[in-house]
């Protein structure tokens, strides 16, 4: 949901309200830090990367290799416009006033930091990708972290380094300023095939649920039709990628052979998680013989291993919908989220537009996040 910042509007009856909000304690699972200057990740990179940086810089699997496909998507033009902070930098890159405007406005107990920054991820030398991913973690300890215990972060690898993404996987667990590893939805292949399997065993035996935030660049096109014409067809097809990232993880057998691995789904809506189900298991029955190694119907990987948030949430017409559709996820699936300070982010206090059940509220603006992420 969309709240215009240049005028106030009234609160839905149906809304629990700014101070319900605040009291709640609630957990915030989707925002986005940035650095202030270019240079910022610097300290946390050896001598060598830094030089690298300066001397080589970025190359994404993309062939616009130093911007997004989309202007929007910028840090320039793709924030809030009351998110830029009155010293000076861009939105999410000063502490202080994220505290102001975020943290202490909605009483957030807790807030998990997904960064788009370093894209060491996209990188196409994977030795300098690694390096990136470690100097982003650093860099989120010292600046957020550390100053603020409320901010959680997230392991940045890069899938494409199993020996580095290990490593820094083992590195960062028990770690309590770490709850999470993140991982780009589009990559080179589907997360589920069997060459990344060890990382993601790394992910389960280390307690460290997974994050599948929006975005990437895998050097595909982004919908299955080849490159979209408009941003309003990109900003779509996210659904359609984490569609086929939980297709892969449920029929490649991911969640078959590793139990314990758990995976959130940042940024992607929900309520498409049904209608997936249901097709899954219909073609699961006339097609098991292709996928012998699952020893259950689809619907029960997803249940047992998939959490949802909620940005962007859906707003059908009818807002008792919204709920069927969260009563069938499961209220202990579904966590809240913000996507601070991005344009499209949802406010909290207007986010559902049906009146929730309290013990659902409950669980999904607070108790889902706390159990999920083992935080008091």
């Amino acid at each position: 949901m969309n709240v215009p910042v240049l005028e106030r509007n009234p609160i839905p009856a149906a809304s629990p309200g700014p101070a319900s909000v605040a009291a709640l304690g609630m957990v915030d699972c989707d925002i986005h830090v940035y650095p202030a200057t270019a240079g910022a990740l610097d300290p946390f990179l050896s001598e060598r990367w830094r030089a690298h940086r300066a001397a080589f810089g970025a190359r994404s699997r993309q062939g616009l290799a130093f911007t997004a496909n989309y202007p929007r998507m910028s840090p320039q033009v793709g924030m809030r416009r009351d998110s830029w902070p009155p010293g000076g930098g861009i939105p999410g890159s000063d502490l202080p006033f994220l505290r102001e405007q975020l943290l202490d406005a909605f009483g957030i107990a807790h807030g998990i930091m997904l960064p788009l920054v370093g894209r060491g991820a996209d990188e196409r030398n994977v030795e300098f990708g690694a390096a990136l991913c470690t100097a982003v973690n650093d860099w989120q300890a010292a600046c957020w972290s550390d100053p603020e215990p409320r901010l959680k972060a997230s392991v940045q690898i890069t899938v494409e380094h199993e020996q580095a993404a290990i490593a820094e996987i083992e590195r960062r667990a028990g770690d309590p300023r770490f709850v999470q590893v993140q991982i780009p939805p589009r990559g080179l292949e589907p997360l589920g095939r069997p060459r990344y399997r060890r990382i993601l065993q790394a992910c389960a035996a280390n307690g460290l649920p997974i994050a599948l935030h929006l975005g990437g660049t895998g050097g595909h096109p982004s919908t299955g039709g080849g490159w979209p014409s408009f941003y309003h067809e990109e900003h779509h097809s996210y659904v359609q990628g984490m569609e086929a990232l939980v297709t892969s993880l449920v029929l490649e057998g991911a969640f078959e052979q590793l139990p314990g691995l758990r995976v959130v789904l940042v940024e992607g809506g929900f309520a498409w998680l049904p209608a997936l189900t249901w097709r899954l298991d219909k073609h699961w029955a006339r097609l098991r013989a292709e996928v012998p190694h699952l020893q259950r119907k689809p619907s029960e990987y997803i249940r047992d291993h998939i959490w949802v948030t909620t940005q962007p949430v859906e707003e059908p017409e009818r807002p008792d919908d919204l709920v069927a559709t969260l009563e069938w996820i499961g209220w202990d699936r579904v966590m809240v989220s913000t996507d601070y300070p991005h344009w499209d982010q949802d406010d909290p206090r207007y986010a559902f537009k049906a009146a929730l059940p309290e013990a659902g509220r409950r669980a999904v603006f607070r108790d889902n996040a706390l159990a999920f992420y083992g935080l008091s």
